[in-house]
């Protein structure tokens, strides 16, 4: 009940400070997000291309998690999912507040979550994150992504969207964690403490989840 309750203040306060920013209202920023849907990057900090980037892997990797979750619980993960992809953690959370805690699954995967859970699946999004990463570190101008989180709201509400992603993931880590046989705590706290690449490892290295008859 107490992780649901700060999951709720979490949702709640970035809903308002969402509103109140108001970022698609500042001039320039819906011209700045056709560009960065079209990869139109050209003009644009390439750390600030690299975080909008990964705000697209990020859904993928909790997909990996929830789609499996899913099975045991009385709602949909994908509605959350696909909202997710346009509105971060503000779409997000209504699935991991509304889920009960569950550490078992049955049945047998289907072609989408084989996928899921392969390793395979973690790679390719461990190679594409390395990619960003390497073009936000090598070309980006530090200076002035810290000038633009200070005056753009839209860059300012992004960065802190990223950040929440990172810290959302152990709130369903440990129950994708107990599925796979996985007890041990160090395997729990590294994954957490490290953002991103943790739950990149994580998705490489994990046990294939075993399936059972219904």
């Amino acid at each position: 009940m107490g992780t649901k309750i700060v999951l709720w203040l979490i949702w709640l306060v970035f809903v308002a400070y969402t509103l109140l920013l108001a970022p698609l209202d500042q001039l320039g920023n819906l011209t700045l997000i056709e560009k960065l849907v079209k990869l139109q990057w050209m003009d644009i900090n390439p750390i600030l291309a690299a975080i909008f980037s990964l705000m697209g892997v990020w859904p993928m990797i909790y997909a990996s998690l929830l789609l499996i979750d899913e099975r045991m619980q009385d709602i949909s993960a994908w509605p959350s999912l696909l909202l997710s992809n346009g509105s971060g953690v503000i779409g997000l959370l209504p699935y991991l507040i509304l889920r009960q805690p569950n550490q078992e699954f049955s049945g047998q995967k289907d072609i989408l979550l084989k996928t899921l859970d392969s390793h395979a699946f973690g790679i390719f999004l461990s190679l594409a994150t390395a990619g960003l990463l390497a073009y936000a570190m090598l070309a980006g101008d530090w200076g002035d992504f810290i000038r633009q989180w200070h005056t753009n709201h839209f860059v300012h509400l992004i960065s802190l969207d990223f950040c929440l992603m990172c810290v959302l993931f152990p709130s369903i880590l440990g129950d994708d964690m107990a599925r796979r046989g996985l007890r041990d705590s160090r395997i729990f706290w590294t994954v957490t403490l490290v953002p991103l690449l943790g739950a990149l490892a994580y998705l490489c290295l994990r046990p294939p989840l075993k399936e059972s008859s219904i």
